[in-house]
């Protein structure tokens, strides 16, 4: 399937997606399988999470959308999925539901060697992270915050 083919499939599905409240996250059609397989990640326009039950909810629509649009001409597999979880922390809720857990945080600080800082969440402002560091707590400004991740702890 050439790009501007997926382009239009992702389209017609984006807006079957969007009458169920749900939005595509990703679209990935493997070629090279046979017969081909199409895997569908959705994600809920509120921010919720996507359970089994919706991943159903969306097959049957799905498999409509691809049918009418006649851009797949051969067999197919359909798998619909969520995005499941990520390791980086982004929304204030992964804030809340990861606080104490073991982090790290990718920094870019013009003025200091420390490109990277491990700890425990320990709390998260407009304007700042805070850390545990074996026991001190460190805040760092937002603005050198590039990116707090999920890890393991090491000694």
């Amino acid at each position: 399937m050439d790009k501007e083919n997926k382009i239009k499939l992702e389209s017609l599905l984006e807006k079957a997606a969007n009458e169920l409240d749900f939005e595509i996250y990703g679209l990935n059609i493997q070629t090279n399988q046979n017969p081909i397989v199409m895997q569908i990640t959705i994600k809920k326009t509120n921010g919720d999470d996507v359970s089994l039950n919706d991943c159903t909810l969306f097959n049957t629509p799905a498999s409509e959308e691809i049918e009418k649009s006649n851009l797949l001409n051969c067999s197919y597999v359909l798998e619909i999925s969520s995005q499941g979880v990520s390791d980086e922390l982004t929304s204030e809720r992964d804030f809340k539901t990861f606080k104490g857990f073991p982090v790290n945080v990718e920094l870019n600080q013009k003025n200091s060697n420390i490109k990277f800082l491990n700890g425990l969440l320990y709390e998260k402002s407009n304007d700042y992270l805070a850390i545990n560091i074996k026991g001190r707590i460190k805040k760092i400004p937002f603005d050198e915050v590039l990116k707090i991740s999920l890890c393991t702890l090491k000694d």
